[in-house]
């Protein structure tokens, strides 16, 4: 897990060559044609692919922090390099305006990472929102299903407590029945006693 999550921060870091890079870049590039131009399209082209690439592996909120780590860290060594090596940039009067410029940039290359990374977040919430009426579709079936597999259990209960009261009462029935015989014969036997005390006694 800890070295997948390695190779998921990869793609911040080519992030950050990419937009650091852009501070070697001639400041006249978009005065001197399309042809120059055409490497500030790919270096755009680059950052919007890492954007989408992070939002893929880090996810929304996390990949947006750590977008916008990068664009501070870099644009704070970029301010660093610049301040020191102004004679390699062609500055020799440090102006704010030309050290806004170089900012500019990373901030521009940042802001096409998380154009990427919007991009792909909305890309996937549509089809989510597209694939949503087929799950509360299946949920409406599964509830449907469920509900009806209930009434057959309900059914199946009622039916065997039915059974159930049936054999009772049919058991309670012969009871009381059996009962009945039962204090019948004695009843006869009673009978038959007292007729023979009588005929015993007739007889003395």
């Amino acid at each position: 897990m800890t070295e997948r999550k390695n190779i998921y921060y990869a793609t911040p870091g080519l992030l950050a060559v990419i937009i650091f890079a852009s501070d070697f870049l001639s400041t006249e590039i978009f005065k001197s044609g399309y042809q120059d131009f055409s490497v500030w399209f790919l270096l755009s082209l680059f950052a919007f692919v890492c954007g989408w690439l992070i939002n893929k592996t880090l996810g929304y909120n996390h990949g947006g922090k750590v977008i916008f780590a990068v664009i501070i860290s870099v644009s704070f060594v970029s301010v660093v390099m610049i301040t020191m090596f102004r004679e390699y940039f062609g500055l020799n009067d440090l102006l704010v305006e030309n050290m806004i410029l170089y900012l500019l940039r990373n901030v521009m290359l940042g802001s096409m990472a998380l154009f990427g990374m919007v991009t792909c977040e909305l890309l996937i919430l549509q089809r989510d929102k597209v694939n949503a009426p087929k799950s509360r579709d299946e949920i409406k079936n599964l509830l449907e299903s469920a509900k009806r597999e209930a009434n057959i259990i309900i059914d199946e209960a009622k039916i065997g407590a039915d059974k159930i009261i049936y054999e009772a009462q049919k058991t309670a029935d012969e009871i009381i029945n059996r009962k009945s015989q039962l204090e019948m014969q004695l009843k006869e036997l009673i009978a038959a006693e007292k007729e023979l005390i009588k005929k015993y006694e007739s007889e003395e």
